[in-house]
């Protein structure tokens, strides 16, 4: 199963924040959109990301002010980026390795979207459903022929 297999499915939806909005704004997004991290776009270019664990180490453990401090000052840069013909298991060893929970999916230059270690383990499972299912049906003996 590839990347792109997986956008198809959840859409190329992405949220964002700029860098000079403040981490409070990030946060109510990040809250009404019932997600785990924003994308960070400066003039629709991608330079940063920010998520509930830079909000946590950066921010609540330093004492710092949410309504004051700009998501610039805490974003993660460096990126990680994967492309939509990525195979899900690299993408999931690339987080794993990197201790990242989302990727941005990139090609040419052109932000195609977004996919989480959720999406990814949802894929997995919704594969092996259907691997066990064409099992059970072959050993029973019901596997088309």
């Amino acid at each position: 199963m590839l990347i792109k297999n997986i956008l198809l499915n959840k859409g190329t939806e992405v949220y964002y924040v700029a860098p000079d909005d403040t981490v409070y704004e990030a946060i109510e997004k990040m809250a009404s959109k019932d997600i785990g991290a924003l994308l960070v776009l400066e003039d629709g270019k991608l330079v940063g990301i920010i998520t509930e664990r830079d909000y946590r180490s950066k921010v609540i453990i330093k004492g710092r002010s949410s309504k004051t401090t700009k998501v610039e000052e805490i974003m993660s840069t460096g990126l990680y980026c994967v492309k939509p013909s990525e195979k899900v298991e690299t993408c999931m060893a690339l987080m794993t390795d990197r201790k990242v929970r989302h990727l941005p999916v990139v090609e040419d230059d052109d932000l195609k979207g977004i996919v989480s270690i959720g999406d990814l383990v949802k894929a997995v499972i919704s594969k092996q459903k259907v691997e066990i299912h064409n099992l059970r049906d072959y050993i029973t003996g019901t596997y088309p022929r």
